[in-house]
């Protein structure tokens, strides 16, 4: 019931002014029946946007930092996202993937439309970066079709680091529906399961326009990082 109520009269509307979103394609995100929206992520306000404009209740794994964060923010972060139906996802090793893979294929296997980020985290610098074989997995398990979309402006909006979204135009853009019944029953093989994860990107990137990475973000992320706090320690001295 909360879910509606954000949609419908708390959250939506108010999302519809500040962003103004420009819907393409929205025909062909199925009306019924089990579906994966698989998408970029370049803001915070990405949770709450795709979700606005979908006829279709949508589920997203979420990390589990949503729901554990200390003090009164925290709890009503987690408030707030439980309320909403989405789902905790530890992301910090093997069991953990295979854990958000079976939360996954139980939203998909009551009928419902499942949201993943097939980059596994936001990207920092507006790029789109290369994706995680847990969708590819998903789709081949449930034999569902993947219908890619791209989030376009939401990073001019509220970049990394931005608690207020400033005014800019947002563009929402679902592509076709991608079928992988050629792959049924193969999702055990690592090639093909990169493959169907490649595609799902590509077809992202078609849709977004963006600059591509063939390297995990996360991966990225840590090296700038790591790159910052050496800087820290060990400052240049300036040149006579």
């Amino acid at each position: 019931m909360f879910y509606y109520v954000l949609k419908y009269v708390l959250l939506g509307p108010l999302l519809r002014v500040v962003f103004r979103p420009r819907i393409e394609g929205l025909d062909h995100v199925p009306g019924s029946g089990a579906a994966i929206v698989a998408g970029n992520h370049l803001s915070f306000s990405d949770h709450f946007l795709m979700p606005a404009v979908l006829k279709r209740r949508i589920t997203f794994l979420a990390k589990a930092e949503y729901f554990t964060g200390p003090g009164l923010k925290g709890r009503l972060t987690a408030f707030f996202f439980r309320s909403a139906g989405q789902i905790p996802v530890d992301r910090s090793g093997k069991e953990a993937g295979q854990a958000a893979i079976r939360e996954g294929l139980g939203v998909l296997g009551r009928g419902e439309l499942l949201g993943i980020y097939p980059e596994g985290t936001r990207s920092h610098d507006g790029r789109l970066y290369k994706g995680k074989v847990g969708v590819a997995v998903m789709a081949l398990r449930a034999g569902v079709p993947v219908v890619p979309c791209a989030m376009i402006g939401t990073f001019e909006a509220q970049p990394p680091g931005r608690k207020i979204p400033k005014l800019h135009p947002v563009v929402i853009r679902f592509g076709e529906p991608l079928d992988f019944s050629r792959y049924a029953g193969m999702e055990g093989e690592k090639a093909v399961l990169r493959a169907v994860t490649d595609e799902i990107v590509y077809a992202i990137l078609s849709l977004s326009g963006q600059e591509y990475v063939d390297r995990y973000a996360a991966d990225v992320k840590a090296e700038e990082a790591q790159k910052a706090a050496q800087g820290r320690r060990f400052p240049r001295l300036p040149h006579r």
